[in-house]
């Protein structure tokens, strides 16, 4: 893009676009993470529908769509951040029901905080360690081609859009039929026995996580199952031999699961996370060298390209400053201490810079969607609970909460981190000026703060967040561990066993490395498959193989890009009609407001599998 004749990038209809589908995806993918334990990027599917609405414009443009889907996805990745935490509060008993306000305070000044981080990584992490960011890359290309579709006059991107929008009635479709007129299970599922041991396996019956695994791809696919097996055909059999079980089969290895081995993947996100942390440590001292030489060439009256301007880091340094006003009177209000808050709001400015490079530095690797920020929220609540503990005793009734409010506002400030790196990857590729995404980077998160609250009371009174419709795996977790530092409950071996593990997947991943492999062995990706139920890791890995075989098919980018908003489609599809179902049982107040149509159960297995033949038939090579 020339500096002399910019496109326009920040347009009154860009703006009202990207306000509206941040609010919309952000409900989108509070429902998925509550559902199925993960978030996936919305860039995608946003860029291809600003495209698709934007051409009903005489004047649009490629800068334009970027800035939409910056905003969009800073909404989704917020909703991640919010959804991981905040319902523990609600399920530990701090909080009885979801106070909007406070939902949106936490939401707002953790997602502006991870905004403010982000611009000094954007040089360290995209320019100097050029790391890869598929979907940024993805979306780049998607964008691409729809201004090369609209300036030649041939509706490509309405093309997408169709794909899009019919990929989301099948979802939608899928979704209702599952969860409003349970027609079918969720998941299919089994457990068989030898001896004492039991062998538990299972699949969910989600388009939904098919499309995660498709766009995540084979190698991540194929470290989650990895992952699900080592707690699921090794740690369970193991620990059922020595200890027995009772009663059913597969209930016993769900008990054993949640309450010892899934602790295994806490070890071993903890020690991912400090290694994301030592492989980064250098570009981001690069980094941030070269954002104050560019503050200083400014100064002197030097020419930065229109392309390398950051919004200055004198600015970031004091909003992030003025930001941790609310954010002690937070952790005041809680903790009743003054020290105690001061202390809080050191170490969440401290976890959170930390974290938020490490997230970015995750999505540069293995992609958003896979990002495991909650694994180093587990990292941050199990530092802070261990702080509080030595400070307020095990007696402490607010111990507990107060650590999961650092983690909140750690984790949507990680959560901002890596999606809003992906966004300006995509910007760096197609021209963009970085102040402008960085501020609609805010303009998204605050637009999702303000909506999350009420999404949150939505799903909690249709389906309560925690039960087995609902189960929010996450915030169920971090409640674990904030509690079980507190009564001793924490079942300390197993964390100790993940790290080991953590250990040995680090030490195979350098070998793999030093090899030239392809096949490298993210530590993370493989923690995030030991805590997530087989049930999802399973369509994961399926999605992530039909990627596989549409390239050893020869498939072309065209065929690419349509596997890509095929599942796109299918996410965006099943979550808006996760909270469609809700919206009638929320009103009403009665939990059995759809009506159940029985005799339907073969139905659900027979669509997940038509699923799967329609997106492998369309991303091979005919």
């Amino acid at each position: 893009m020339s500096n002399h004749k910019p496109l326009p990038e920040i347009t009154v209809k860009a703006l009202l676009l990207g306000v509206l589908l941040s609010m919309v995806l952000a409900g989108a993918n509070a429902y998925l993470g509550l559902f199925a334990g993960m978030t996936v990027s919305a860039s995608i599917p946003a860029a291809v529908i600003s495209m698709g609405i934007l051409s009903l414009f005489k004047k649009s443009n490629i800068l334009e769509n970027n800035i939409v889907q910056t905003a969009a996805s800073a909404g989704e990745s917020l909703a991640a951040g919010v959804i991981f935490t905040i319902p523990a509060l609600v399920l530990m008993g701090y909080w009885e029901s979801f106070n909007y306000w406070e939902v949106a305070k936490i939401a707002a000044i953790g997602g502006i905080i991870g905004v403010m981080f982000t611009i000094p990584l954007r040089r360290a992490l995209i320019v100097v360690a050029k790391l890869k960011y598929p979907e940024g890359i993805a979306t780049a290309e998607i964008l691409r081609a729809g201004e090369e579709a609209r300036t030649s006059e041939k509706p490509d991107a309405a093309g997408g859009l169709k794909i899009i929008g019919i990929a989301g009635i099948v979802g939608a479709g899928m979704k209702i039929c599952q969860q409003g007129f349970t027609m079918w299970h969720a998941a299919m599922e089994g457990a068989l026995t030898v001896g004492q041991s039991i062998f538990g396996i299972g699949t969910g019956l989600s388009p939904a996580l098919i499309s995660v695994g498709y766009i995540v791809g084979r190698n991540i696919g194929i470290l989650v199952v990895a992952g699900g097996l080592i707690s699921w055909a090794v740690a369970i059999p193991i620990y059922s031999a020595i200890n027995g079980f009772e009663g059913d089969p597969m209930d016993a290895a769900w008990t054993i699961w949640n309450s010892k081995i899934r602790y295994m993947g806490v070890g071993a996100m903890v020690i991912g996370g400090i290694w994301s942390l030592f492989k980064l440590f250098k570009p981001l001292i690069l980094g941030i060298k070269a954002s104050l030489d560019a503050v200083k060439n400014a100064k002197s009256g030097g020419d930065v390209p229109r392309v390398e301007k950051d919004i200055p880091i004198t600015y970031v340094g004091l909003v992030i400053l003025l930001l941790l006003i609310p954010v002690f009177m937070l952790y005041i209000g809680i903790l009743k201490s003054v020290g105690i808050a001061a202390l809080l709001t050191i170490v969440m400015v401290i976890f959170g810079f930390l974290f938020s490079a490490v997230a970015a530095y995750m999505a540069g690797v293995v992609g958003s969607s896979n990002n495991p920020i909650s694994g180093v929220t587990i990292a941050t609540i199990l530092f802070t609970s261990l702080l509080l503990l030595l400070l307020l005793g095990s007696d402490s009734g607010v111990g507990a909460a107060g650590a999961i409010m650092v983690g909140a506002v750690v984790c949507c400030a990680a959560a901002i981190g890596g999606d809003n790196m992906q966004d300006l990857k995509t910007g760096y590729i197609v021209g963009a000026t970085p102040w402008k995404q960085q501020v609609m980077q805010i303009v998204g998160t605050l637009s999702a703060a303000v909506v999350l609250g009420l999404v949150l009371d939505i799903l909690h009174t249709a389906y309560t967040i925690g039960s087995p419709t609902l189960s929010a795996p996450q915030a169920t977790l971090m409640m674990s561990v904030a509690e079980g530092v507190f009564t001793g409950n924490l079942p300390w071996n197993f964390v100790f066993i993940g790290a080991i593990i953590g250990v040995i997947i680090i030490l195979m991943d350098i070998r793999q490395e030093k090899r030239g492999s392809d096949f490298r062995i993210p530590v993370l990706a493989v923690a995030v498959g030991i805590y997530l139920p087989i049930e999802l890791t399973v369509p994961i890995f399926l999605g992530g193989m039909i990627n596989h075989l549409g390239k050893m098919s020869g498939a072309t980018k065209a065929t690419e890009k349509k596997g890509l908003l095929l599942a796109s489609g299918l996410i965006t599809g099943e979550a808006l009609m996760g909270i469609l179902v809700a919206v009638p049982i929320f009103l009403t107040g009665d939990k059995d407001w759809w009506p159940a149509v029985h005799g339907m159960e073969f139905l659900g297995p027979i669509a997940f599998m038509g699923v799967i033949f329609w997106l492998y038939r369309s991303v091979t090579k005919k």
